[in-house]
């Protein structure tokens, strides 16, 4: 599956912060750019897989689950 969000990322003192305004909760941090870009995509796998498996609890067994790309 492809995703695309958008990263804010800022520099605080010796280290890099980032956020993703389209996934509240998601937050970043590293001491490269590099890491806190990936610590950012981390969060956000992790609290898309939590949502999803929250949003899947209590379907109907006849319920149909489709993957949707959204392009």
């Amino acid at each position: 599956m492809h995703n695309e969000f958008t990263a804010i990322i800022e520099k605080d003192g010796e280290w890099w912060i980032a956020y993703c305004p389209e996934v509240p909760g998601a937050n970043g941090q590293g001491r490269t750019k590099a890491q806190c870009r990936k610590s950012l995509s981390e969060a956000i796998h992790l609290i898309l897989e939590d949502r999803r498996k929250d949003a899947a609890q209590g379907l109907p067994e006849d319920a149909i689950q489709e993957t949707l790309t959204v392009r």
